[in-house]
């Protein structure tokens, strides 16, 4: 019986492969081939058969191991191994999501071909003659849709006729979870797809029947669906009773005048589940008003009530003022003067309060609220407004969708807090500049902050200094080096308590001027001047740890290293003899021979050493490269003065570290330290006082502090953790544990012995590797080389317990896209950056879509299945045209002013749109000077800028597609 399985096994799948065969032999080539071109564009040709290829070369890899098998059978033969093979891997269900996702959009392409050229239908007749099955094009198309549950049931045959003791038994059983997991997979994906299909449709057919609606710049924002419409007519205490229609979104409610086409049925109530047409097509609407429906309030008992009696109230002190107007008319009667023009007045007055009597009863008569009305006010009781539906159920069933559209909306605010500030434009310098990573700067002058951005063509790697002064901006972009710029690090500087075998004493409280004589000392030509002992500095710079996972937060200090390592050569220069100059670059990139003093900050801003400056009482030391430094003689001859102020560390293609210890050092292109090692940079981490560096070979080179005075290379140490053709990717620290990626496999390392612990495996497909990684709190979040998954792995236990697929909350985001725009971003989706803080996994895409995803607490009881609601992905309206190439953050002092002027289109998109953002964040917005309580920016660096919320048609699509720019989110 095994043998028959596997027969007919062998027989569907010789028969799915000659489908896929004849799709791509008998009608995607021919229809490729330019004699045949008039037939149908090529841009439907490569949507209708999308991902056909790929699946066909797969699937006779496949019918080439069934039927090895089959010809090679024996009692003991074992086909499970081959299904694990096949089916484990991601990329097979990226290929199917793929071409599922699309598929809707592959029949529409056939359909539109159809009716555009005769000829098409023509030719599709032809060829399904000629094809052996004699089927038609949409029947072959619909074969992979259904390929992959047959499986299911063939393994599910096999194991009832395989032996518990078989050696294929328990193949069986992984190949049975890996296919279920696999369809289950793509199924999803199939729903999600129909669903989102549905929803932009639905979004398009309302924005073609109301009239003025495009102006509404949002009507198409990827986060909103459509639930419901309303016919009602509204109460007006003026002009009486008006038709309305009433749309009801996810986050948006809509109010359109409304005129009936002569001869048209009413249809009062409508949602996207309960009619075939989603809206009344048999009318007209013109758009009236918006509003967010978080700033709207149904009102409800005591609120009428009092309302109501207010308004009762009202009616019966206009009825005393018509009853006293009455009887002075009668007193007037008795004037025996003149008194026309008394006559006159009460005659005006008492027609005014008629007016407002009338105005009142008319409210009141609408306030009786019978079980058909309904009364809407905003949050600011501005506004009021009275709707009366068909009947009690369309009333109901309203207020219960709108009720529910407001606590849903209040539960997705909290995942997407973050506001979104700016799109920074960086201007390419040279054609070919990409991104690569980027870092907070330690050592800024004072009441200024840095981000360091690196971004490279191949033959130039270019640093540009992002300044968070008062507005942000771009202030230089330097040229570094000849090479591709892979990694940045900052490190912080050498602690005072970390002054190892040395005790610091603190300055006296009233120091005076030293009457000792002075000891000149000469060492190594660093003149040394004896005097009192140092002033401890009040402020010490503290190692920051960033949570950019584009470059893991390497972190390395600067020192000066006159030793060679190993594995390296280490050289000392004040002049970047590799900096390429360009007439096209800023001018801060101009050469400088003159070497660079620096000071020991005690904080930022220090004041800036000469060699002639006063020496107040104090020893003062100058290093080889110009830095001054004022101590103690112990402390002088045994401490560098440079490990006390932080610096950045740029890893290159070439095998070069370049460290540079400010950004004025940086613009003299003067770099402190430059460090050659025999394979790429990959990646730098300062972790437990100690720098990390992962070479390409597979090494990683571990840089200690000497007696804590500086970063000694020559007693590096050489960690053999990987191999050339699996280095170690990404390095992360975890609960003091240093996390290493190589390949598909995550190394845990003790930072104090030097010691692999303990690995485990991530994913099955060994072809892919680690390519981001980040901690928050007991978890770690993995994302492997090509994958739209991300991995939550327990920081003790490394139990995997949950994955996350992005592909369907980018999907909606690119709704508004072109389908073939889509297509493409579908076909490669991938995640390129991830970035945690806050409570936020930041999560940047191939697509360019930013997401973010609230990250559930992970407990050290916590295990695979325990967490309880899914995780959903949340996408920004604001993203990049190409790839999000890195994620970083940098932290602001609490009271520290960032200035925000609204742009004229942030302004135009505030006011015409109903917004995922919060009323107040939009009113804060609009001050020109921020004070700022939450102090952290998050950056994403990428290809382009895209508002996703922009349909095809805007001018402004595709306007800064080859542009880079970096965008900046408050949390």
């Amino acid at each position: 019986m095994r043998r028959h399985v596997m027969m007919t096994l062998l027989d569907t799948e010789q028969s799915y492969v000659d489908a896929l065969r004849t799709l791509t032999q008998g009608y995607m080539k021919p229809l490729k081939h330019p004699e045949n071109s008039p037939l149908c564009d090529p841009s439907l040709v490569d949507e209708m058969f999308y991902q056909i290829p790929e699946i066909l070369e797969h699937h006779e890899q496949f019918l080439e191991q069934v039927l090895d098998c089959v010809n090679q059978w024996h009692d003991k033969q074992t086909i499970g191994h081959v299904l694990i093979q096949s089916f484990s891997k991601e990329i097979l269900a990226n290929i199917y999501s793929a071409y599922i996702d699309n598929f809707m959009n592959a029949k529409d392409a056939v359909r539109i071909a159809k009716e555009a050229k005769p000829a098409f239908l023509k030719f599709l007749e032809q060829s399904m003659r000629e094809n052996k099955e004699k089927q038609a094009l949409g029947d072959l198309m619909i074969k992979p849709v259904q390929r992959i549950p047959r499986y299911e049931l063939l393994v599910k045959d096999l194991l009832k006729h395989t032996p518990e003791d078989h050696p294929d038994y328990l193949f069986l059983l992984e190949a049975q979870k890996n296919i279920k997991r696999l369809a289950e997979r793509i199924n999803k994906g199939r729903r999600s797809a129909e669903e989102l299909e549905k929803e932009t449709r639905v979004m398009q057919e309302i924005e073609a029947h109301i009239e003025g609606v495009e102006h509404v710049r949002d009507i198409l924002n990827p986060q909103r669906k459509f639930l419901r419409q309303e016919m009602v007519v509204e109460s007006k205490t003026v002009g009486g009773k008006k038709d309305r229609s009433l749309f009801l979104f996810s986050d948006l409610l809509i109010c359109t005048t409304l005129k009936r086409k002569s001869g048209s049925l009413r249809r009062s109530s409508m949602s996207l589940y309960s009619a075939a047409s989603v809206i009344d097509t048999s009318s007209k609407y013109k758009f009236l008003w918006k509003l967010p429906i978080e700033d709207v309030e149904v009102v409800k008992g005591s609120n009428q009530a009092t309302n109501r009696e207010n308004i009762q109230k009202t009616i019966s002190r206009l009825d005393e003022d018509l009853s006293t107007l009455g009887q002075i008319s009668k007193l007037s009667e008795t004037l025996s003067f003149p008194h026309q023009s008394l006559d006159d007045v009460i005659k005006d007055l008492m027609a005014s309060v008629h007016r407002e009597l009338a105005e009142k009863q008319s409210l009141a008569f609408s306030m009786t609220l019978l079980p058909t009305k309904l009364e809407l006010t905003t949050a600011s009781a501005e506004t009021t407004f009275i709707f009366e539906f068909s009947s009690p159920d369309a009333r109901s069933n309203f207020e219960q969708a709108f009720e529910e559209a407001k606590k849903k909306l209040a539960m997705n605010k909290d995942q997407w807090d973050p506001e979104f500030l700016k799109a920074i434009p960086i201007m390419k310098t040279r054609s070919g500049m990409q991104f690569s990573c980027a870092s907070p700067s330690h050592s800024c002058p004072e009441n200024t902050y840095e981000v360091w951005v690196c971004n490279s063509d191949g033959y130039v790697g270019q640093v540009c200094l992002l300044n968070i002064r008062d507005e942000p901006t771009v202030e230089a972009c330097i040229a570094v080096c000849s090479a591709r710029i892979i990694c940045i690090a900052a490190v912080p500087g050498l602690k005072s308590r970390e002054r190892v075998g040395h005790s610091t004493p603190s300055a006296p409280s009233n120091p005076t001027p030293s009457t000792q004589p002075q000891l000149h000392i000469c060492i190594s030509g660093s003149s040394l001047e004896l005097s009192e002992p140092p002033v401890v500095p009040a402020a010490e710079l503290v190692p920051f740890d960033s949570d950019d996972t584009d470059d893991e937060d390497s972190p390395s200090p600067s020192s000066t290293l006159q030793s060679q390592a190993s594995h390296s050569t280490i050289s000392s220069t004040f002049g970047n003899d590799e900096a390429v100059v360009s007439k096209d670059i800023a001018t801060e990139t101009t050469s400088s021979e003159e070497e660079q003093e620096f000071p020991v900050p005690n904080s930022f801003g220090a004041p800036r050493l000469s060699a002639d400056s006063p020496v107040d009482g104090r020893a003062m030391r100058r290093s080889s490269r110009g830095s001054f430094t004022r101590a103690s003689l112990e402390d002088l001859l045994s401490i560098d003065p440079e490990a006390y102020q932080s610096s950045v560390w740029l890893g290159t293609e070439d095998g070069c570290i370049h460290v540079y210890q400010s950004s004025d050092n940086i613009r003299n292109r003067k770099n402190s330290m430059k460090m050659q090692h025999s394979a790429s940079i990959l990646c730098i981490l300062y972790f437990d006082n100690k720098v990390f560096v992962s070479l390409a070979n597979g090494e990683v080179i571990v840089y200690q502090r000497e007696a804590g005075s500086f970063w000694d290379a020559q007693s590096s140490q050489t960690l053999c953790l990987g191999s050339p053709s699996g280095p170690v990717t990404k390095m992360v620290p975890v609960a003091g544990k240093l996390w290493c990626g190589c390949q598909n496999r995550v190394l845990i390392v003790n930072t104090s012995s030097l010691t692999q612990e303990h690995s485990f495996q991530v994913g099955q497909d060994s072809g892919r590797c680690v390519t981001s990684m980040v901690s928050y709190g007991k978890g770690v979040w993995i994302a492997l080389q090509g994958s739209a998954h991300v991995r939550l792995y327990h920081a003790s236990s490394y139990e995997s317990l949950t994955e996350v697929d992005v592909a369907p909350a980018v999907h909606k985001m690119l709704a508004g896209s072109d389908a073939i725009i889509r297509q493409h971003k579908a076909a490669c989706l991938r995640i390129t950056a991830l970035l945690a803080c806050k409570d936020l996994l930041w999560i940047g895409t191939s697509a360019g879509v930013v997401l973010t995803l609230a990250i559930p607490p992970v407990s050290s009881s916590t295990g695979p299945g325990t967490l309880r609601a899914p995780l959903l992905p949340m996408g920004s309206a604001h993203g990049h045209t190409g790839h999000v190439r890195f994620l970083t953050c940098i932290e602001l002092p609490e009271g520290f002013d960032v200035n925000f002027p609204p742009t004229s289109e942030s302004v135009n998109s505030e006011s015409s749109s109903g917004g995922l953002q919060r009323r107040d964040s939009a009113r804060r917005r609009a001050s020109t000077l921020l004070p700022v309580k939450s102090n952290l920016l998050v950056i994403s660096g990428g290809d382009g800028y895209e508002d996703f919320r922009l349909t095809n048609s805007s001018e402004t699509v595709g306007r800064d597609d080859s542009t880079n720019h970096l965008l900046l989110w408050r949390v």
